[in-house]
This record gives C-alpha cells, sequence and structure tokens, in this order.
C-alpha cells in the first residue's frame, strides 16, 4: 500500500505536464490575441516576445504557490492519506475540464477551474471526515475550509469581470476621442505621450509591482518602497523621450513597440500569475510526500499541517514548467482555436459570427438601444456630433472573407489591451491575489470593443450572445469543477488501488478522443464542391468565376433528389436523415452568398451594374432550386419517419423514372459548366418540355389511381408533393439556364473587381 503513494505522485507529476499544455493551450492565447488581431509585428516576433515573457514570469511565480497549498484548506485537517487522494482527484478533473473547453474553442478560467476543484475536493473529504466522526457535525465545516481565503478569491474572480470590461471601455473611450480611427497623423504629433505612458504603465507595474510576489524583492525593497510617484514620473519621462527618438530615427508609430512590449509584459504577468495553477498542487504533493516518507508515521496518522509553512519554489522546476509552456504556445493548435473566439467576438469589421443570438443577447442590446436613446436626448446635438467624428470610421468596404484576412481592429485598440489587462493582472499578483488572466484579458477585449463601437446593429445581437456563452462557460467550469472533483475524490477515497487506475486510464482515453475529435474538426479545407464569393465587375466575368458554383449546385442537387427517392423507395431513414442534413448545409452556403450581395455591389463602378442584377437572379433561382430540393427531402423524412404506409411499386416506378430524367439533365447542366461551354445550355434548354411532359404525365396517372384504386390519403398527398415540387426545382433550374443563354457573349472579355485592399 505504501507504493501506491509514490505511484500517486509520479502520476500527479505527469499529470501536470498534461495540465500545462491543455491550460497553456486555453490560457496563454488570450496575452497573445492583441497582437495577433491588429497584425502590427509578424508572428514570428509575437511567438518569441510572447516566450521570453513566460520564461522570465515563471521565475515571478514562487509567490503565488501558497494558494494551492493552503489558500482553499486547511492542512492540519487531514492526514497525507486525505491530502494526496484531493490532489489526484484535483488534477485528474482540472485536465479534463480544460481539455473540454479547448476542444470546444472556448476560452476558460485555469485559476477558476484549480480553485473550484480544490474546493469541491476538500469540501468533499471534509464531509467524509465528518460523517465518521461521532462528535463532529456540518457546522464543522468551516474549520477544514480556509473559506475567508476562498471567498476573498472567488470574490476577486468575480469582481475581475465588471472591473476589467469598464477599465477597458474607459480607457479605449479616452483613447479614440483623442486619436480617432484615423489616427495616424495625431500619432506622429502625440504618440511620444502615448507611448511614454503606455510603457510606464506597462513596464512599472509589471516588473515593479510583479516583483513583490517573488524572493528578490527583499533586495529591492529599500530603493523602491517611498519612491514609487518619483520612479513613476522618471519612467514616464524616460518612455517618453525614448517614443520620441524612436518615431524620429525609424519612422515608424511607437504602437509598435507599445504592443511588442504589452505583449512581453502580458505573457510575464500571465505566467507569474497562473503558472500556480498548472504546477501548484503537484509541488505541494511533492513536499508532502516528502515529508511523509522521512516521518515513518503511517499515512493515515501523518498530519499535513508542513503545509502551513511557507517553502521556496525550485527555480529549476520553474524554469522547466516556463519550458513546457513555451513549447505548448509554439506547437499547439488547440491554441488557435480559442484565439479564434476573441478575435471574431472583438473584430471591427464583419465577420462570420461564430454565435447565435439568444433572448438574452436580444434583450440586451435592446436596453443598450433604449439607454442609447435616452442618452441622444440628454447630451447637447453639438457635443454628439464631435464625439462622433472621432469614431467616424475608415470608408473600406471589405466582404466578409475579406474582412476576415484584414486586422480584426488597430494599434490603438491592441495597445489599450495590452496596457489595461497587463496592470490590472500584476497589480492583482502583488496583491497574491490569484486573478483569472483569462476572465480579464477577455473582458478588456470586450470592453474596448464596446467602446469602439464595434458592436453594431448589424452584429451586437451575436456578439453579446458570445460573451454571454463565454461567461457562461465560466460558471459552468465552476460548478462542473466542484462537482467531479467531489466525485473523484469519493471515488479515490472509497477504493483507492482500484479507483486510481481506472481514472487515470479514462483521463487518457478521454484525452486522446478530444485530441482526434478537435484534430478531424480542425480541418477547414475547402471542400471540392464548396460554394465560392463572386468578385467579377462584368456579367461575363460573373458567368465565368460562378460557373464553378453552378455545376457544384447542380451536382449536389441531384444526388440530394436522388438520396431522396432511393431512402423514400427503401424506407431507409439514415439515409433520409443524412440528405435533410445536406441540404441544409447547400441552403446556408447560398444564404451566405446572398449574404455578401452588399459587398458585391458596393465594389461595383456605375459601368458594370448590369452585373449585379444578373448576379442577383442567378442567386434567386439557385435559392428556388435548393427551397424546392429541402421540401421534397423534408416531405420524404418526415413520411418514412412518422411510420407512414410505403409506396406502391407503381409510384416508385414512376419517381425512379423521373429520377433518372431529372440526373441526366442535371449531368449535363453539370458538364457544360464545369466546361464552361455555354453554348450547350441551348440545347439543354430545347429539351426542357419533354422533362416537364414526364413529370405532367405522371401527375395525370396519379389521378386517375386516386380516383380508381388509391387507398391511402397520405401516399397520395406525398406523391403529388414530389411531383409538383420537382415540377418547381425543374422551373427554376431551366430559368437559371435561360438567364446564363442570354447574358453569355464570348466575344466580351471578363473584367474582375480591383479591391481596396489591392488598390491600397
Amino acid at each position: 500500500m505504501d507504493n501506491i503513494y509514490l505511484l500517486m505522485l509520479i502520476a500527479i507529476t505527469v499529470l501536470a505536464i498534461a495540465d500545462i499544455v491543455v491550460g497553456v493551450s486555453n490560457d496563454a492565447i488570450n496575452f497573445l490575441n492583441s497582437a495577433i488581431g491588429s497584425k502590427a509585428i509578424s508572428m514570428r516576433t509575437i511567438m518569441i516576445v510572447a516566450s521570453l515573457g513566460i520564461f522570465i514570469g515563471a521565475v515571478f511565480s514562487s509567490g503565488m504557490m501558497e494558494v494551492a497549498r493552503k489558500g482553499i484548506f486547511v492542512p492540519a485537517m487531514f492526514n497525507f492519506e486525505e491530502i494526496m487522494y484531493i490532489f489526484m482527484a484535483v488534477m485528474i478533473t482540472d485536465i479534463l475540464l480544460l481539455d473540454f473547453f479547448n476542444t470546444l474553442g472556448l476560452p476558460t478560467s485555469t485559476t477558476v477551474s484549480i480553485v473550484f476543484n480544490l474546493l469541491g475536493a476538500a469540501v468533499v473529504m471534509s464531509l467524509i471526515k465528518i460523517s465518521a466522526s461521532d462528535s463532529q457535525t456540518f457546522a464543522d465545516l468551516g474549520n477544514y475550509i480556509n473559506t475567508k481565503k476562498a471567498f476573498e478569491i472567488i470574490r476577486g474572480i468575480i469582481m475581475s469581470v465588471f472591473i476589467a470590461f469598464s477599465v477597458g471601455a474607459l480607457v479605449q473611450w479616452v483613447s479614440r476621442l483623442v486619436f480617432t480611427f484615423h489616427y495616424e497623423k495625431k500619432i506622429k504629433n502625440f504618440g511620444a505621450i502615448f507611448g511614454g505612458i503606455s510603457l510606464a504603465a506597462i513596464t512599472y507595474f509589471i516588473f515593479l509591482k510583479g516583483l513583490k510576489g517573488t524572493p528578490y524583492y527583499k533586495d529591492l525593497k529599500g530603493v523602491l518602497e517611498g519612491n514609487e510617484l518619483l520612479i513613476i514620473i522618471g519612467s514616464i519621462v524616460f518612455w517618453t523621450l525614448f517614443s520620441f527618438a524612436f518615431q524620429k530615427v525609424f519612422k515608424k508609430t511607437i504602437l509598435l513597440v507599445v504592443i511588442a512590449i504589452g505583449t512581453f509584459g502580458l505573457a510575464l504577468a500571465f505566467s507569474g500569475n497562473d503558472l500556480v495553477n498548472f504546477i501548484g498542487v503537484p509541488m505541494a504533493a511533492y513536499h508532502s510526500y516528502e515529508a511523509w516518507s522521512v516521518s515513518g508515521v503511517d499515512a493515515a496518522m501523518f498530519s499535513m499541517e508542513v503545509l502551513d509553512k511557507k517553502v521556496p519554489a525550485e527555480p529549476l522546476l520553474l524554469f522547466i514548467a516556463g519550458g513546457v509552456m513555451v513549447l505548448t504556445l509554439w506547437l499547439s493548435k488547440k491554441a488557435k482555436t480559442v484565439a479564434e473566439t476573441e478575435i471574431s467576438l472583438s473584430r471591427q469589421g464583419e465577420t462570420h459570427e461564430k454565435f447565435e443570438p439568444n433572448m438574452l443577447s436580444r434583450g440586451i442590446v435592446k436596453g443598450s438601444t433604449l439607454l442609447s436613446d435616452l442618452f441622444g436626448k440628454i447630451v447637447p446635438e453639438e457635443t454628439q456630433e464631435k464625439i462622433g467624428k472621432s469614431f467616424e470610421k475608415p470608408d473600406v468596404v471589405l466582404t466578409k472573407d475579406q474582412s476576415i484576412d484584414a486586422p480584426a481592429f488597430d494599434m490603438i485598440r491592441a495597445s489599450v489591451n495590452l496596457m489595461v489587462a497587463g496592470v490590472l493582472i500584476a497589480i492583482a499578483t502583488s496583491m497574491k491575489l490569484p486573478l483569472s488572466t483569462t476572465y480579464v484579458t477577455f473582458m478588456v477585449a470586450m470592453g474596448t470593443s464596446f467602446a469602439d463601437r464595434a458592436w453594431g446593429r448589424e452584429s451586437a445581437v451575436y456578439r453579446v450572445a458570445g460573451v454571454l456563452n463565454v461567461i457562461g462557460g465560466w460558471f459552468g467550469t465552476a460548478i462542473g469543477a466542484f462537482i467531479a472533483a467531489g466525485t473523484v475524490v469519493f471515488l479515490i477515497k472509497w477504493n483507492p488501488s482500484a479507483m486510481t487506475p481506472i481514472l487515470l486510464l479514462l483521463t487518457i482515453i478521454l484525452l486522446v478522443r478530444n485530441y482526434l475529435s478537435h484534430k478531424k474538426g480542425s480541418k477547414k479545407v475547402v471542400t471540392e464542391d464548396s460554394l465560392i464569393h463572386a468578385e467579377s465587375s462584368s456579367i461575363q466575368g460573373v458567368i465565368n468565376e460562378s460557373a464553378n458554383n453552378i455545376a457544384n449546385v447542380v451536382k449536389r442537387g441531384n444526388k440530394i433528389y436522388s438520396s431522396a427517392i432511393d431512402g423514400l423507395s427503401k424506407e431507409d431513414l439514415v439515409l433520409l436523415k443524412k440528405n435533410k442534413k445536406n441540404i441544409v448545409k447547400l441552403s446556408d452556403e447560398i444564404d451566405e452568398l446572398r449574404d455578401n450581395i452588399f459587398y458585391f455591389i458596393k465594389n461595383l463602378d456605375e459601368s458594370s451594374l448590369g452585373a449585379s442584377n444578373f448576379y442577383i437572379n442567378i442567386l434567386g433561382y439557385l435559392q428556388d432550386m435548393t427551397q424546392s430540393l429541402e421540401y421534397i427531402s423534408k416531405v420524404s423524412h418526415k413520411h418514412v419517419n412518422n411510420n407512414h404506409k410505403k409506396l406502391k411499386f407503381n409510384q416508385i416506378k414512376e419517381l425512379k423514372q423521373v429520377e433518372e430524367a431529372l440526373r441526366l439533365l442535371f449531368n449535363t447542366t453539370k458538364d457544360a459548366f464545369d466546361s464552361q461551354s455555354f453554348e450547350q445550355i441551348g440545347s439543354i434548354i430545347n429539351g426542357k418540355k419533354e422533362v416537364f411532359d414526364l413529370v405532367t404525365e405522371k401527375i395525370q396517372k396519379q389521378v386517375e389511381r386516386t380516383r380508381t384504386e388509391e387507398s391511402s390519403p397520405k401516399n397520395t398527398t406525398l406523391y403529388f408533393s414530389l411531383l409538383l415540387e420537382t415540377k418547381d426545382l425543374l422551373t427554376a433550374t431551366m430559368n437559371l439556364l435561360e438567364e446564363y443563354h442570354n447574358a453569355h457573349d464570348k466575344s466580351v472579355e471578363a473584367a474582375t473587381i480591383v479591391s481596396n485592399l489591392e488598390e491600397e
């Protein structure tokens, strides 16, 4: 039995390394988002700067290690055996919870996760001890849990959400008021002052305040304490002069330096604050094992009051942990998925919204609009106009795809994000509060987005829904961590020799499964049949460019129609269900093309307006086609799913004949568009009467059957519905072909749009 504690220690150490990987994948990417989103400096430079920050910050984190040792529970109330069970449960649940959020691509808090894991495991272990005692009751739970410190931590975490959002919004609003969105000229005049204040704030709070959490502070205490004001003034003067010299010598904006040093500072603050979340528990477990192994006392009798003493962190372990964090930062693909969430929610321009609006987000947006209208009535119009000019954005119209490739926001916002987040985290670290870096960086970014009016009427409900989803996930983290850790520690206590290996094996299986699932889902390659946006400025250009889209719609439509008939004839519910998903996907892609019409028309010159009419018409016909296919697919699935009578042999035979004729028509159409042989379209159109006549003939036959032999109203309704919708599908297809046939002129050369980005 003695060896089980050594095995537990080894398992906890291995889990700690894995925890750093999954934790950094979720948390560390937050301090890169501002630099990545602004695209001010190269990705390689960002990663190098952040890596240096993490290494140095790892040394700053030793003062935070006490949180895992005695910040949540009272060590003296537990014996060595119970402490090891608690630590084992915490590491298992922490790694699974963080990996789950990484797989979803949602930023969550490693601080909240570790705090509530420790709390859940300690509470359940305390209740087990209380239930086994004759003299103790539930009221004695407070003797086991460090309630004052736990509530202080939880209160700080919750407050950080509101403080970070408010401070970020206020600083960004003032910065935008001063510099506007056309900040290039003002940065030349006032950039040195902005750079001086920003860099002074970052360096003072990150380095000087951050030093308070380290053993190195005592050597500098005499110099620093009492001279804070002098140091701040001197720092502002130094950095202002540096900013002025940098802009003059290098002819580049000082914002580049602010973003680089801000990224370094935030990485350092992150590492100093959050490393405890990854290795605090393993180090406490190591010290516990070390004290017990030399005591000679039975594990169930050895009191863990040894953890009450302050133990310095081993620099080598901190260095190794910092190295693992840096490697994860460079190699983790899940980190990039998490980054996409925050950047998309704070993007200044249009984007493919990741979250669907909900009742709460709609209510918040409507309430904010009413408050804005009320504010508009109170503030004089002249003042509103003056403020409004500072928030006028550059007149550049980009498509959603172009907007995603462009910077998500400008360097002013990136600088404010980094400065405010870094300062707030460093203040908390100096106070030895394990503040959630995720909450702070995320909410600062949301606050600056809000102040920058990135959440306009077009996108507000989606962005607010996204923020609510993320915040809801944080509360889910807390509740899930508490319950999961409590459950796991109960199972381990029940039968440690059996449950420990079972739970470890289950952890490995779940991690591998999530990895494979994410790897599969992250392959966002454009499939061969996906649709592309038109960017040509002439009818002939749109004809040539959209030919591939038409070929793909016809190919996929052909498959959907055939699958519907096939699934109906075989009563194959699985095939029909899959078919419904395929048509929804196709319909969504065409809706997305329609969403792009605004940008397409805005990029046309007056001489090319005919292209817009043509483009709108073909999109309308494509939508008509998908609506018919969607109806056919839906009624087929509904009929089989409701277990109605199977279609009669003659009905299935006739539907197969129609499907064969339609397949031939669609294949010929696809070949014409694939090869861009638009001359063939005329012959396809000439054969439309033959196909229409076939469908009309089948309708007439069903009328005769209904009068004489048909006995199922459901079958009759379904059969007529399929044939009538097939006629509508044919009509939309022929209208599309006629539009191409009438508009195509091979003697005219196609023209394309020169985008605003290319012009610049």
